[in-house]
């Protein structure tokens, strides 16, 4: 019983509502449902982050969408669009629950060859 309701927690969008930092800290974002899927935008960003995104042609971080159009692929996964503001470039991405206040954020490009992933933990 307690192993299905873990499941089903994993599996419920909801879970990752909330507030999520990357690896450094760098920068925050709240991830809320989008309509049919799931969205993040930057809500906190320190001034390195801000400069390195303007560098790459992104003049506002805070208040970017990074995350979109997020849906279920699975149990505790999510497929969607990643944007990255320093490189101003809009990559494939997956989202993984990986529990403790973990989310495995997973970017690849050319064709799914080349992929970065970061865990990052609940801000919240």
């Amino acid at each position: 019983m307690l192993l299905t309701m873990l499941l089903l927690a994993v599996q419920d969008p909801a879970s990752l509502t909330g507030h999520w930092k990357n690896p450094s800290g760098s920068v925050t974002v709240m991830i809320d449902s989008c309509g049919e899927a799931i969205c993040g935008t930057v809500t906190a960003a320190t001034e390195q982050a801000k400069a390195d995104a303007r560098r790459g042609g992104t003049e506002n971080l805070i208040g970017t969408q990074i995350m979109q159009a997020f849906t279920p692929a699975g149990p505790g996964k999510y497929k969607g669009r990643l944007f990255i503001p320093d490189m101003n470039h809009r990559n494939k991405a997956e989202l993984t629950m990986i529990g403790n206040g973990q989310l495995k954020v997973t970017g690849c490009a050319v064709g799914r060859m080349i992929c970065k992933s970061q865990v990052w933990t609940r801000a919240d």
